[in-house]
């Protein structure tokens, strides 16, 4: 865990470390011990200390040691060792053990006030860790079928892979950001039938259509498809195909129009969908397209693999349990051996009629991402899509012979309310509400950082009214208001210190010593937190614990804000005492720069006013 610039808690780690190495060469540990658990995070009570390390009780049992006695010798060899941080050097720390074996650190201010330093000095680079060592990360996500404009849900699953690879970059890996197109299969077919439908319709609506009888009567148009997509969107889409080829297709057999209609389909909606991402504000690495894949015998590819490891075989599935589906038969299928590696049931792989299943179809997919360099991939699905997880991280450990790994966020649904009233119809898609009506009418910063406010695997209530409000109960505006509190600070010293320098290396220099008071040192102590939380969320894959952070950040800035209003000496301008004010306005930007550090991870603009 080593960061680029600074992180007081992976430089004490170093210290926790270092004096367990001397324990071994001392022969009051056994060698080789895992010390990969071990950890330095701030204590669950802050009376207890500014860190604490776990150190005693995660190799008690390796060490064979009782961990309360262990704490007594980790705690005695880091007696006396210097602390090296943001360039801070000392050994102002104090090391107490508590039951039932942690090792709880009180630090000096100055090492506090050294961080405050280093956040000034580094600006928006503060927090980008090497974690990742360069590491490439393969994330896809959004992935919507190509059948219309993308959906409230499709939104959060876009938010949640776009921030965390971010996060991810943000933690020193290299990500590429992909988007597969499923443009192949029956949905797309039945697309081309509703486009061709609102084609039909749009010619039968023509005053000189030749879809009128020779009484000049209209002709009405085909009735709808089976599966026919009702959404507006589809009108316009029927009109451009009219533009485009007039009335070439009227009163053609569906086989000379169907796979051309389905590529104009596709290339309709996709251009629906990039409109869509741009309004969030999202752009993709990579697009990637099932139709091609097929078409390029990556199917026969990848499960040539997999029989050559003896993972394919020809066999009958059990009936599946309870109810049995109607179309459920015993019978012969090219199934895939998912039972080896962790899944209920093997898979199979060819439908009966002798085409792939879609499940063929993403085991090619995964194994195209493997081969393009993708030895970590990371998929963020709906959470429908639950059952599938087990068969397809099988998959991939199959191909790669468990040299790649899957990780697969699962999105929970998004209950959308105005005033509490729930919100369920779209008057352009007829069945859903659209993300491009809800980012209209809310901005996108807001709707991003509100899908990042729940884990990604927690159902998320979306209340028009209160995402919007200006309230402390709304965690969008806690938030902005934090940066643009500290954006209208620096400005009132810009008129109030009319001559000084203020920038970040200026103030930089100040006496950061006279930041004394318990709520500027919390304060601190906060954003020195950024670097340890860009780490652990990174190993976690977990975007929303910034949200979380961003929050206690906002809330210790907003109450130091409180005191200085009620106790005048706390104020961050105090007029005819320069030095302790370019100290608190040093301490004002150190909160500026990390919250729009963690914004930049989210893609929202930190406010500058409000």
């Amino acid at each position: 865990m080593t960061t680029i610039l600074g992180d007081i808690f992976g430089d004490f780690r170093r210290l926790v470390l270092a004096a367990l190495d001397d324990l071994a060469v001392a022969g009051a540990l056994p060698p080789g011990l895992d010390a990969a658990r071990v950890a330095v995070e701030p204590p669950r009570d802050p009376a207890h200390g500014d860190l604490a390390t776990n150190a005693a009780m995660v190799l008690a049992g390796q060490a064979k040691q009782n961990p309360l006695q262990l704490a007594e010798k980790i705690a005695a060899a880091l007696a006396g060792r210097e602390l090296v941080s943001a360039g801070y050097r000392g050994g102002g720390f104090a090391a107490v053990v508590a039951k039932p074996g942690f090792i709880n650190i009180r630090l000096e201010p100055a090492a506090w006030q050294a961080q405050l330093r280093g956040i000034l000095e580094t600006g928006p680079a503060y927090g980008d860790s090497t974690l990742g060592a360069g590491r490439r990360v393969n994330v896809e996500f959004v992935s919507a079928n190509p059948t219309g404009p993308m959906h409230v849900g499709h939104g959060r699953g876009a938010v949640v892979g776009d921030a965390l690879a971010a996060l991810l970059q943000k933690a020193g890996f290299a990500v590429t950001r992909e988007y597969y197109i499923n443009d192949a299969g029956a949905q797309v077919d039945a697309l081309a039938r509703s486009v061709y439908f609102r084609y039909c319709e749009h010619v039968a609506g023509l005053p000189e259509s030749s879809l009128l009888h020779s009484s000049g009567t209209q002709q009405a148009a085909p009735a709808a498809p089976e599966g026919f997509y009702p959404g507006e969107y589809l009108k316009e889409t029927g009109r451009r195909l009219y533009e485009r080829d007039g009335e070439r297709w009227l009163d053609k057999p569906e086989t000379v129009w169907l796979q051309r209609l389905r590529a104009f389909a596709v290339d309709e909606m996709m251009a629906l969908i990039r409109d869509d991402l741009a309004a969030l504000g999202l752009q993709f690495d990579r697009f990637s397209s099932e139709r091609a894949l097929v078409e390029d015998g990556a199917i026969e590819r990848a499960l040539s693999v997999l029989e050559g490891a003896g993972l394919i075989y020809t066999g009958v599935l059990e009936p599946p349990k309870g109810k049995l589906p109607d179309d459920w038969e015993p019978r012969p299928q090219l199934l895939f051996r998912a039972t080896q590696f962790g899944d209920e049931v093997d898979r199979p792989l060819k439908k009966s009629d002798g085409s792939w299943t879609y499940f063929a179809a993403d085991i090619a997919y995964h194994f195209d991402k493997y081969r393009r360099g993708g030895d970590t991939m990371i998929d963020v699905w709906g959470a429908d899509h639950g059952g599938y997880v087990k068969r397809m991280q099988a998959a991939v450990q199959a191909l790669t012979d468990a040299a790649a790994r899957l990780d697969v966020k699962l999105t929970q649904l998004v209950n959308l309310f105005d005033a509490g009233q729930p919100v369920r119809m779209s008057k352009r898609a007829g069945t859903f509400v659209t993300l491009r009506e809800v980012v209209d009418e809310v901005g996108k910063d807001v709707f991003r950082f509100i899908m990042l406010t729940r884990r990604n695997d927690q159902a998320l209530d979306f209340d028009f009214a209160k995402v919007t409000e200006q309230s402390k109960d709304n965690p969008v505006f806690y938030v902005q208001y934090a940066h643009a509190r500290a954006s209208s600070v620096m400005r009132h010293a810009a008129e109030e210190l009319a001559g000084q320098e203020l920038s970040d290396a200026a103030l930089a220099d100040a006496d950061l010593a006279l930041l004394s008071d318990p709520a500027e040192l919390a304060l601190i102590r906060q954003l020195a937190s950024w670097p340890r939380i860009v780490e652990s969320a990174a190993e976690a894959n977990e975007p929303h614990r910034v949200a979380f952070y961003l929050h206690e950040v906002a809330a210790q800035f907003h109450l130091l804000w409180t005191k200085g209003r009620d106790e005048a000496q706390l104020r961050f301008i105090i007029s005819g005492d320069p030095d302790l004010t370019r100290a608190r306005l040093a301490l004002v930007r150190g909160v500026a720069i990390v919250v729009a550090s963690g914004l930049a991870v989210f893609g929202v603009t930190p406010a500058e006013e409000m």
